[in-house]
């Protein structure tokens, strides 16, 4: 299990846990820190109270490439991806994780591609991998079709050989999320799927945890304190290859349109998988996705 972490962030996973063995406090998805159960240990933690965001610990990824038909470039810009505080991390924390959409007509992505919108990814892949454990991310999402947050866990080497957690997608339906698994045999338009719709009087606006339990035979995925899907690898092995025995690296993004989307919105135009509203709305600067902090806990 290859571990790499900048030292801030050991102290932060430090002082997390000592905090939540102290208290007895159960926090509700619009308060703060969910504390990590006392059997496990903090491998990973970052709840984005920096001035600016810890690239010892994420990359932001350019764009090209860009996958499934999305709409827009990924750039490495405080444009679309920054640190907030105050009114704009209200129900946060200690301060978000921002990712923005933007519009940005004819823009030149390198490889001379254009594209009308950009958006942000980042990862982890070059400093903290992890096989087995929780990994958890706390978000608020957007609502508009076509908008597509994700929260992922990925294999290190060739895809799908060696695997795809979702652990939360949304494509701009507020009222449900998904979450998948992919893998040699089970890849793309996958049998491994779930959509979960949220209890009445709430939605994917609201902040909530986003989790998934992995371990050698078993990957469990929950919203909140709710179990939404379970797979188990017989499940996985009607399809193919258990992919889920390396290690892997987590992924935030806001992908615009594309071909999950447009499969679920059926909008062609003005552009694929993203309707003019939504348009507008990503126009009038009112898009982000809000992270609280992401964890990865281990027995």
């Amino acid at each position: 299990m290859p571990l790499s972490l900048s030292s801030r962030r050991v102290r932060r996973a430090c002082v997390l846990l000592t905090l939540a063995l102290a208290s007895a406090c159960h926090s509700s998805t619009t308060t703060a820190t969910t504390p990590a159960p006392a059997s496990t240990r903090v491998v990973f933690f970052d709840d984005f109270n920096e001035a600016t965001l810890d690239r010892a610990s994420w990359t932001p990824r350019v764009s090209p490439p860009t996958y499934n038909d999305e709409q827009q470039a990924y750039v490495d810009d405080t444009a679309t991806v920054r640190l907030v505080s105050g009114d704009r991390a209200a129900g946060a924390t200690n301060g978000a994780l921002e990712i923005r959409a933007r519009a940005r007509p004819g823009f030149v992505a390198p490889g001379g591609t254009r594209y009308d919108f950009i958006s942000g990814r980042l990862d982890t892949r070059a400093h903290v991998g992890f096989t087995y454990g929780t990994a958890s991310a706390r978000m608020k999402l957007p609502a508009g079709a076509g908008l597509w947050p994700a929260f992922w866990v990925l294999g290190t080497g060739d895809w799908p050989a060696t695997g795809e957690i979702d652990v939360m997608e949304n494509v701009g339906d507020p009222s449900w999320i998904s979450a998948a698994m992919h893998g040699p045999g089970y890849s793309g338009n996958t049998p491994l799927v779930r959509r979960d719709v949220f209890p009445p009087g709430q939605d994917a606006t609201g902040w909530h945890v986003y989790s998934v339990d992995w371990t050698a035979n078993t990957i469990v995925f929950h919203v909140d304190d709710r179990e939404i899907y379970r797979v188990t690898r017989a499940m996985v092995e009607r399809y193919g290859h258990w992919a889920f025995d390396n290690p892997k690296y987590l992924i935030l993004n806001l992908a615009l349109g594309g071909g999950y989307p447009q499969g679920v919105n059926g909008a062609t135009t003005p552009y694929h998988g993203l309707p003019a509203s939504t348009v507008q709305h990503i126009q009038s600067d009112s898009v982000s996705v809000l992270v609280d902090w992401v964890r990865v806990t281990q027995p």
